[in-house]
């Protein structure tokens, strides 16, 4: 079959993520592409990230005109857990677009999975729920043989006017079989200029893991649910080398919701992109109290590891706890020390705005910073997914507006401890001080401010009393605000892993169980 392959992230849509100049190609369709092939199918991708149109895809429609047209999301790009109202738009004119030609037309992504009738209304003949690879082979099979698609496991569809979920379909647990992306289908070329020209070097992303097993009740978990399975590290090295011979990337993105969880894993990857001379630095994502964990932190850094980032999210442990994050503020202080003394960058997402959240526990969260010191902050809002204990817990109070337009939004989608303007003025706020106390670190430990750096320092110690000025004004508690949500896991409990069911034939080195 001849099948046109997309996904519709458009960076170019994202104005905060458009501005960074950081595309990575689509990793979750590119693979998706290489099974399809693999499978004999002929595949053409059109890739939305670099596009700023959804043109495109339409002239492929056009001149190829396939057999089947399949959105297939990155999954591994968080933003596409936030359904994004612009990506929304832009895949439902997409799937209209194949409807309008007569082409078989099937999505999979997070927003899909928890929305499937809007994208059946817009011109999918199916949506994939979950992970979507197998599921996307079995539905191609059946559409070329001419057979019905509606007992097919792991689908939403319609059949006789009837809207039809058949059960739901096991994750991949042998990630070692699947091909390597196929990242000749893209412009790979493009995405170095972009990089180098902005950033000096060309960073190019993988992914070693699918899932997470632990429990934040505020993060969502539409394709893998709670299951993690895990690649081996000589697969992981494999592909590594791969990108190494094909396309020279000076710094690779591991898209992982975390990486290395298993025992050793990191450790023996190490050795082996030691023996293979595949040593390329890296990012990849964490928690705090895997990096506390035995000699996890300096492993990582032996492996290679430039900057790891973590789910911080508050110094407060009653807001941590309320979270059912599992962790304590004492694990983000220590694996802060031991990553810096290891000689490598740590990174701390923070969320503002959990229900119960108070001025005191802010200002807990603001000594955390300073005093860690961690390397870079990302701020982000409370911000209620479909499919979550926490969306569960708020839906009540919830108003139409139920997504982000992009990245950048900040908008507090349900009665919050304070006000939409309050969060983005304490975001504006936070940014400008880590600024500036980030520049004073680099002095003290010696490094020499270059003009511009003693500039933007200048500016933002003229703006901050202004903008903090600003937060406390803004600090009216919101009359009709939720309280504290009720709490189903101690932190005991959320500190453990989901268990793993344990299939029969697999092996250690590429199943979590």
């Amino acid at each position: 079959m001849k099948v046109v392959l997309g996904h519709s992230y458009f960076q170019h849509f994202d104005p905060k993520l458009a501005e960074a100049r950081q595309p990575y190609p689509p990793l979750g369709t590119l693979l998706a592409a290489a099974q399809l092939r693999e499978a004999g199918h002929e595949v053409v991708v059109f890739d939305a990230m670099l596009a700023t149109t959804t043109a495109g895809w339409f002239e492929l429609l056009d001149r190829h005109q396939p057999d089947a047209a399949v959105l297939f999301e990155d999954n591994f790009n968080y933003l596409s857990k936030m359904c994004l109202l612009r990506m929304r738009e832009a895949g439902l004119e997409m799937l209209g677009g194949a409807a309008a030609r007569n082409v078989f037309a099937v999505v999979t992504g997070s927003d899909a999975s928890d929305n499937a009738e809007l994208y059946l209304d817009a011109g999918a003949d199916a949506v994939l729920n979950g992970e979507g690879d197998a599921t996307l082979m079995s539905v191609l099979a059946a559409h070329h043989g001419d057979e019905s698609i509606d007992t097919i496991d792991g689908l939403t569809t319609r059949a006789g006017g009837e809207l039809v979920v058949t059960p739901s379909r096991p994750n991949l647990k042998g990630l070692d079989d699947i091909p390597f992306a196929a990242r000749d289908l893209v412009d790979i070329d493009a995405y170095r200029r972009i990089w180098t020209e902005h950033h000096g070097r060309f960073s190019l992303n993988l992914v070693t893991t699918r899932g997470c097993p632990y429990h934040c009740n505020w993060c969502s978990k539409p394709i893998w649910g709670q299951r993690y399975n895990a690649r081996s590290p000589e697969n992981v090295v494999a592909e590594m080398v791969e990108v190494r011979d094909a396309h020279r990337p000076d710094h690779i993105w591991f898209a992982d919701d975390i990486f290395g969880l298993k025992p050793g894993w990191i450790q023996r990857f190490a050795e082996l992109v030691d023996a293979n001379d595949a040593r390329v630095p890296f990012k990849c994502l964490s928690r705090p109290d895997l990096l506390v964990r035995n000699d996890t932190a300096e492993a990582l850094g032996a492996a290679g590891c430039e900057e790891v980032w973590i789910g911080a999210e508050s110094g407060s442990q009653a807001v941590l706890d309320a979270m059912e994050k599992g962790t304590t503020v004492a694990q983000i202080r220590e694996a802060a020390d031991r990553v810096h003394a290891a000689g490598y960058r740590i990174a701390f997402f923070i969320q503002f705005g959990y229900p119960g959240e108070t001025l005191d526990d802010i200002e807990a969260t603001l000594r955390l910073i300073w005093e860690a010191r961690p390397d870079d902050i990302g701020i982000s809002v409370a911000y209620p997914l479909p499919g979550t204990p926490f969306y569960d817990r708020v839906e009540a109070e919830l108003g139409r507006t139920r997504h982000w337009v992009d990245s950048s939004d900040l908008a507090m989608l349900f009665n919050g401890p304070y006000p939409t303007e309050f969060y983005r003025a304490l975001h504006e706020r936070v940014h400008a001080e880590y600024r500036i106390r980030r520049r004073r670190w680099a002095w003290k430990a010696g490094e020499r401010p270059s003009p511009g750096d003693v500039a933007r320092s200048a500016r933002d110690a003229a703006r901050l009393p202004l903008l903090r000025r600003r937060v406390q004004h803004l600090a009216a508690t919101e009359h009709d605000a939720i309280s504290e949500l009720p709490v189903v896991l101690d932190r005991a409990a959320a500190s453990q892993p989901s268990e793993q069911p344990v299939v029969l034939g697999t092996t250690p080195e590429g199943d979590s169980s």
